[in-house]
């Protein structure tokens, strides 16, 4: 197993509750491909370098997993057809 970071870029205008239960979808799809999610960082609300969907500001969320080489290009598919997720990027350390 490789070990992985996921950093995420979710909506803002979402209310806390909605940011956490969208955190807790992407956790679990990635538990049932067979990855095992370490840490989960919220770094909270910042400021785009750039408009995304005419959004000036993102909510960062950073996720540590350990998964096969397989797993990060299938829930990148998912994750890009999620309206939620504005920027979704694996990175493998």
């Amino acid at each position: 197993m490789n070990k992985y970071e996921l950093l995420m870029v979710l909506s803002a205008s979402n209310e806390e509750g909605d940011k956490d239960a969208l955190i807790e979808k992407v956790s679990k799809m990635l538990e049932a491909k067979g990855a095992v999610v370490t840490s989960v960082d919220k770094w909270g609300n910042k400021k785009l370098a750039y408009p995304i969907n005419f959004k000036n500001d993102g909510y960062y969320v950073l996720m540590n997993l350990e998964a096969e080489a397989n797993v990060p290009q299938e829930v990148q598919k998912q994750l890009n057809i999620t309206a939620d997720v504005y920027r979704a990027m694996f990175v493998r350390k």
